[in-house]
């Protein structure tokens, strides 16, 4: 009977160690995120990177399946008052939940964090700081972001008698580069070699706005994408289009195809493009630059930030706020930039030697990071993030022939007043 009772006391022991054991007593982050494929497979690496470093916080990831999806399921958890910890956003979403009050100011957490230092904040690429930047207060902090970039095949630079180590630099150049790449190579009489092809995208032609000495609003938020600026940066496209025939239409990934394919020499698209062709083999020496420019160097980023949503408990806040500044640090950062060829958030992350390793296995890179220096970004406003798709539908029937430059941008800026009326009242 003895033995039988100390057998029950050990196991009692034990089982209490166990549960001891099991119990966690770090602080739990809940994360919400739209990333998936090779970028997702990167994000969960980095996050169960975070969580091994240190015993205090627990990040625990929720990828949802797209973008979209993950708007709604935000819109519903905040009206369910159950929302994450933390999210991936766009700027236009953050206005909207600035409005509700739902977010938790970052230069709050900033001020608490004897860590984190003016010089820190600095370190961050402007273009950044002021897209994240609301009314004076920062609510949201930069987290994939990237910029457009060229994607080259020098092979068939050689072929046509072009130095494969230069990329055009100016929109004439890049004119008479696509003529030139633009050639029937069987003698057949068609065209089976392309210099480039164009989707229709709105982050294109804002792009081309700011080149050619434009903006998408003024001052005041009035649209002014219909000026003369405006014009030419379409017409840019539409006369390769239908002038020189060097450009044909695509949809969806049928551009990045018909490069991989070598069907085309040149190929727009975001940085991050290179992370998803590298799924598959590529078959000629690839090479990688910044967008040719005109009256001036400025390209606009996309992607998303980052937010700490309201909960009540300013430990969870922190907690969260920690892993963010983990997450953009410098050597992170620059871990996460190589890794996705999404940007770096900071300067520093230059100096890093994962970036300068980097660089010097491909130093055509370089230019497509400079681009950081000139950046700009698109309107805050929910109201842009609705005119967006109203620009696409103008831009697609400009690119099919049905619409001239000057009729596109007038219904594309007419209907963001529209939209900027409405959400006014």
């Amino acid at each position: 009977m003895r033995r039988i009772l100390i057998v029950v006391m050990l196991i009692s022991l034990l089982l209490g160690a166990c549960g001891k054991t099991l119990t966690s007593t770090r602080t739990k982050v809940t994360f919400w995120h739209g990333l998936s494929g090779p970028l997702g497979d990167t994000l969960t690496e980095m996050i169960r990177e975070f969580n091994r470093s240190q015993d205090e916080i627990e990040v625990v990831a929720n990828p949802i399946s797209s973008y979209t999806a993950l708007s709604q399921k935000l819109m519903a958890s905040i009206q369910a008052k159950k929302q994450p910890d933390i999210a991936q956003v766009f700027e236009s979403w953050t206005a909207k939940y600035i409005e509700a009050d739902v977010l938790c100011p970052l230069d709050s957490l900033f001020a608490e964090d004897p860590d984190f230092s003016e010089e820190d904040l600095l370190d961050i690429y402007p273009v950044f700081r002021e897209s994240n930047t609301f009314n004076g207060t920062m609510y949201s902090f930069p987290f994939n972001k990237s910029v457009r970039a060229y994607f080259y095949n020098k092979d068939e630079f050689y072929r046509a008698g072009l130095d494969p180590d230069h990329f055009p630099q100016t929109w004439q150049e890049f004119r008479e580069y696509n003529k030139l790449l633009t050639r029937d190579t069987d003698g057949d009489g068609k065209i089976d070699r392309w210099g480039t092809n164009f989707n229709v995208n709105e982050w294109q032609f804002v792009n081309l706005l700011h080149q050619a000495g434009g903006r998408i609003i003024d001052e005041t938020g009035k649209p002014i994408l219909n000026s003369a600026a405006g014009v030419e940066a379409l017409n840019f496209i539409l006369d390769m289009m239908f002038k020189d025939k060097s450009v044909y239409l695509v949809r969806e990934y049928e551009g990045q195809n018909d490069f991989m394919a070598g069907i085309v020499s040149m190929y727009e698209g975001s940085s991050v493009s290179i992370t998803h062709m590298r799924q598959q083999p590529i078959n000629f020496n690839i090479g990688f630059a910044p967008l040719p420019t005109y009256k001036t160097r400025q390209s606009a980023v996309s992607g998303a930030n980052i937010v700490i949503f309201r909960s009540g408990d300013r430990k969870r806040e922190r907690a969260a706020w920690e892993f963010i500044k983990w997450f953009t640090a410098k050597e992170q950062t620059a871990y996460w930039s190589v890794k996705t060829s999404y940007m770096p958030v900071r300067r520093s992350a230059m100096e890093s030697d994962v970036v300068k390793d980097f660089l010097t296995k491909y130093p055509h890179y370089q230019g497509i990071y400079s681009q950081l220096e000139e950046a700009v970004y698109e309107p805050q406003s929910s109201a842009w993030f609705k005119a967006r798709p109203e620009l696409k539908s103008f831009l697609e029937r400009a690119m099919r022939g049905d619409l001239t430059a000057q009729e596109t941008v007038d219904g594309a800026a007419a209907k963001f007043a529209e939209l900027i009326a409405a959400e006014m009242e």
